[in-house]
């Protein structure tokens, strides 16, 4: 009986050590996974610190909360007729294309300011307006950044993009509206950044090899000069090659299955192109009339560049000057603009619309 006793006892021990062992081992385990939360909670805030200026991209969230408030502006990039189909609701239009309104029909910046202080306070912006840009997809990005830019250059410090535009609107659960918005009239004073924009002497001293990083954020055939799009063609030399598209989130195409170009920016899909340059130091982009590269201007700003810059008369100008003898780079020599190969395309574009004119007239009487 003893022994039955001392048994049972010793059993009993065994069993609440294992308990023990077992209540430590859920501790050790919760402990873990406390600690795993928090580890990525860090990670999580460390991508989303990953931008230097974050604050420079707005989301659907923050412009719902202060589209209402007297301070804040928020500007549809679109065309006119576009706006009217469907904004933002309280969202306003310059009327055209930001791209357009913003600029001179050269697609550079307006040399008198005074057009800007003018056509900007009549929408409602002053020197303490909160401004956003929105755009709706690729299509239109552009026009959203060079609005971004224009008024960066204008010295005005508070002008962001949403990030995603339209379809990041859409996509938080908020409605369009089609009523058009007008703001109270404010006063807009221009402080220009001369260093934000880049003048063709620089770019010839960078040619040179100054140091100042050159970016062209042209497609690679027009890199190359196999895409003629001003006299001659090929890139600035020292210049290196980042496409705009390249530079955004990536996503499968529906229908070809392929990745392609969304109209969102990260830290990640940036970082991968300039994440290796010296923030430090100059930085200068361009493309065919200094558009697509207000969206690398902007990539460079939320990287914390301390120094980048928009040179507007890009290759459209600087490739046509042909009294200027400008530098140029192809890897087969300069390519020049095939002009007889465009008439002869020309010639058989206007023969294939009368043919299409004579099937309407036949098909519609005569008349």
């Amino acid at each position: 009986m003893q022994n039955k006793k001392n048994i049972h006892t010793l059993s009993c021990k065994k069993d609440a050590n294992f308990q023990k062992e077992v209540r430590e081992m859920k501790k050790r385990w919760l402990r873990g996974v406390v600690l795993s939360l928090f580890f990525f909670s860090l990670i999580g805030i460390a991508q989303a610190a990953d931008w230097a200026n974050p604050g420079l991209l707005v989301d659907a969230e923050t412009v719902k909360a202060n589209i209402d408030k007297p301070d804040w502006v928020v500007v549809d990039a679109r065309d006119l007729k576009d706006y009217v189909k469907g904004h933002i609701p309280g969202a306003i239009s310059l009327g055209k294309r930001a791209k357009k309104a913003l600029r001179d029909p050269t697609s550079r910046v307006f040399q008198d300011v005074g057009k800007y202080e003018s056509l900007l306070g009549k929408v409602g912006i002053g020197n303490d307006t909160h401004v956003v840009f929105y755009y709706d997809g690729l299509k239109t990005i552009t026009d959203a950044t060079v609005g971004f830019w224009v008024l960066e250059y204008l010295g005005h410090d508070k002008v962001y993009v949403l990030n995603g535009g339209l379809d990041a609107w859409r996509k938080g659960g908020n409605r369009l509206d089609k009523k058009p918005v007008k703001k109270p009239a404010r006063t807009f004073k221009a402080n220009v950044v001369a260093s934000r924009l880049a003048t063709t002497a620089e770019i010839l001293q960078i040619a040179g090899g100054n140091g100042t990083r050159l970016v062209d954020s042209r497609s690679k055939k027009e890199y190359v000069g196999k895409d003629a799009r001003a006299v001659q063609n090929g890139h600035v030399p020292t210049a290196v090659n980042v496409s705009h598209l390249d530079t955004l989130v990536k996503a499968k195409d529906k229908k070809t299955g392929k990745m392609k170009a969304t109209g969102y920016i990260s830290p990640d899909s940036v970082a991968k192109y300039f994440g290796g340059f010296d923030t430090a130091k100059r930085i200068v982009a361009y493309c065919q009339t200094g558009t697509r590269s207000t969206l690398t201007y902007l990539e460079l700003r939320l990287m914390g560049f301390k120094d980048p810059a928009n040179w507007d008369d890009s290759w459209r100008v600087y490739g046509s000057d042909l009294h200027a003898g400008n530098p140029i780079d192809a890897p087969n020599g300069v390519q020049y603009y095939n002009f007889a190969k465009v008439n002869k395309s020309i010639k058989k574009l206007n023969k294939k619309v009368k043919a299409l004119e004579a099937v309407v007239k036949k098909l519609s009487g005569g008349k």
